[in-house]
Order: C-alpha cells, then structure tokens, then sequence
C-alpha cells in the first residue's frame, strides 16, 4: 500500500500512480490479468449480472479481457463505454456485437463505432467494471481525471434510479493507497478488485460522494 504524501496534489498522485502500472512486465501483467479472472469467475456478482460493462484496457492498466470473454461464453450482455460526438463530455456503454466494428475516440482510444440502437442506459446494467489509477479501501477512485465515469453515475444518482449497477473498480494491487484525497463530484465504488483481493466498501456508497 502506498502512503500518500498529503503535499502531493491529485494530478500529481495520478502521475506516480500511472507510472507504477505502466511498469509491471508483460509477464506481470498476464498474471495479474490470470489472478483478476479467477478472483471473478465463480463469484456469484458475476454468475448473477446478465448486462455488464467492461473497459479496454490501456497505459498499463488491469486487463479484463478473459473475464470479458469468459462473460460472453455464458451468453451475458457485454457493453463497452462510448464517448459521445457531443456533448462531448458525455459517455454511454454500447453493447458489443458479434461483427463489431470499431474507430478510435478523440483520445485515440477504441471503441464500438456510435450506434444508438445498442446502447442501454446505465441504470439497466447490473455491473460496471471500471478502470482506475488509484483507489482505497473507503471506495475511493482515482481516474484518468476526464471525469467521465463521475459524470455518468452523478447523472444516476439525480435520477429515480438511484440503485443502479454495481460499481466495480478493477486494478493492479499496486494501485493501493491508505486514503485518497476526496472532492465532491467523485462517486464511490461499491468494491474493488485487484489481481490479490477483492475489497468490500463496508459502508453503503449507494449515490453517496
């Protein structure tokens, strides 16, 4: 567990955060990805969820890809997020089909191509697993800091869906800190997952933040 320097600023953790992941091996990075898969694949969240969202994964994050694939072997809905042509700050999770094709957002990320038709409002999925640069025991998530994520469960909270999915962080056990620093957009995970140990929020996070 990393013991965060109070001076440091947000932008500044996410810098050494990003760098400590970025440095795994390959060969740690398959194993983490191993160790993720099996921490997943009898727990009853994921024999339960039939509509989960999944993330590709990048700049040394945990790589769901098996799980992903292990979802689509058992005849689950898969979705992938999507950034919206505009408002540009806006980003939906479109199911992935059997002959998906796929273009680059304006970060040069890939996702499904835009296709209204298959996207499912957020409040309908059962799981969203979401990628992250740091977290903590609490719930807390340290993003890539476009708020996307943020934006999307806030937007659920203020909503008469208030429940939603369950919010799952997946990361590299390095990713670990004792306590992040909090502001009062950033939403709360319901737990996190690592390729070591699965961490239970204990408290409600239900539209809490």
């Amino acid at each position: 567990m990393i013991q965060v320097n109070p001076s440091l600023s947000r932008a500044q953790l996410r810098t050494q955060l990003r760098k400590q992941r970025r440095n795994l091996s390959p060969s740690q990075q398959t194993l983490a990805a191993q160790q993720l898969y099996r921490q997943f694949a009898q727990h009853p969240l994921f024999r339960r969820a039939q509509h989960i969202a999944f993330y590709l994964a990048g700049d040394g994050e945990i790589n769901p890809q098996l799980l992903l694939q292990e979802a689509l072997q058992r005849g689950k809905h898969v979705y992938l997020p999507v950034l919206s042509p505009w408002p540009k700050t806006t980003m939906v999770f479109q199911r992935v089909g059997v002959q998906q094709q796929w273009e680059k957002n304006r970060f040069g990320i890939l996702q499904p191509r835009w296709c209204a038709a298959d996207q499912r409002a957020v409040w309908t999925l059962d799981a969203v697993f979401l990628p992250l640069v740091g977290f903590d025991p609490q719930g807390g998530r340290l993003g890539m800091g476009g708020g996307f994520y943020d934006r999307c469960f806030a937007q659920l909270c203020r909503s008469a869906h208030r429940l939603g999915p369950q919010r799952i962080g997946l990361a590299h056990e390095c990713q670990r800190v004792a306590q992040l620093p909090v502001e009062p957009w950033d939403v709360p995970l319901h737990a996190v997952v690592t390729d070591q140990q699965w961490y239970a929020v204990p408290a409600s996070t239900d539209c809490a933040g």
